[in-house]
């Protein structure tokens, strides 16, 4: 294939997310020193890596706000494209519960994003987390890969930060911890109420064990073939299967439907160890040190100021 027969390089962000605990957009939230966002430096690192397409993953009732704010400063940089997740956007044959109010998870938002995709491969970002540019670099060479390499399983790839450097000081976090062998993984399995000294979590079966730090967790940083989305059809469908018809508030995690399709032997991921920090804000109380944090970046010529110049 010739250089200019190559579809593009695309970036998947997930920005349909309600911030339950922040409140509000925090998406929208200014960082840098300019006023810029971590989405902001996500976009610019991973246009310098290669991509030239971001689609933003979005609810629609967001839509005005978002692309007055965000995405209109792209466009003379980026192929910008939206798509909307939509909690009525189910396989054939299911209804939302009237009762549900909050989207179906990070496994339906890239789902909801099958009609704007076109098949292409692409790689998936959270919208408020900071990944560094090496990150995307890494991302951008894994895409691509001959899927007839493994003619049975579909060939995925994902960054991987130590736990220990994920954290928050200020509550406890949530982290798909993971297990792996000789590069690749084995399993990702969701744990929740992570945090204090030492380190101590509950696993998927709500056991508080105690953890090391240097594990290995998904920040939602993947990438992906463009054929995709059956299996992750298959998944939800399984997902919405299991539901109590009571249950109006479980989510429907990409990391699980990945964790699901290598045991059923579907798919083989590659895993990428981060060679940059990772940094987000997931409480309010965070956004001072991660500020602290960009400053230095910028003050060490990594980024500019302002970021976006004419």
């Amino acid at each position: 294939m010739t250089s200019e027969m190559k579809p593009p390089l695309t970036l998947l962000v997930l920005a349909a997310g309600l911030g339950s605990r922040y409140g509000g957009l925090k998406q929208l939230e200014k960082i840098g020193p300019g006023g810029e966002t971590l989405m902001d430096y996500s976009i610019y690192d991973a246009k310098r890596a290669g991509f030239t397409r971001v689609i933003f993953l979005i609810r629609e009732e967001m839509r005005e706000q978002f692309e007055s704010q965000v995405g209109e400063k792209y466009q003379n940089i980026l192929d910008v494209k939206y798509a909307y997740q939509n909690i009525h956007d189910l396989p054939s044959g299911f209804n939302c519960p009237l009762k549900r109010l909050r989207p179906w998870g990070t496994g339906h938002a890239v789902w909801s994003a099958r009609k704007s995709l076109m098949g292409n491969d692409f790689a998936v970002i959270n919208a408020d987390d900071f990944y560094g540019f090496e990150t995307f670099q890494v991302l951008a060479q894994s895409l691509g890969i001959d899927q007839t390499e493994e003619s049975e399983k579909l060939i995925l790839s994902m960054v991987g930060f130590r736990l220990s450097e994920t954290l928050s000081d200020h509550g406890h976090v949530s982290r798909g911890i993971c297990q792996k062998t000789a590069g690749y993984l084995e399993t990702v399995e969701e744990w929740t109420q992570i945090g204090g000294t030492p380190i101590t979590g509950l696993n998927s079966s709500g056991t508080e064990l105690s953890l090391s730090g240097s594990e290995i967790v998904s920040m939602n940083i993947w990438g992906l073939p463009g054929s995709i989305f059956s299996l992750l059809e298959t998944e939800f469908i399984k997902f919405l299967d299991s539901l109590n018809k009571e249950d109006f508030l479980s989510e429907f995690y990409l990391p699980s439907a990945v964790d699901a399709s290598i045991k059923s032997g579907s798919v083989k991921v590659k895993v990428y160890p981060a060679s940059c920090a990772w940094m987000g804000v997931t409480f309010k109380e965070d956004k001072t040190k991660v500020m602290d944090s960009i400053l230095k970046l910028v003050d060490n010529g990594i980024y500019r100021n302002p970021l976006f110049e004419d």
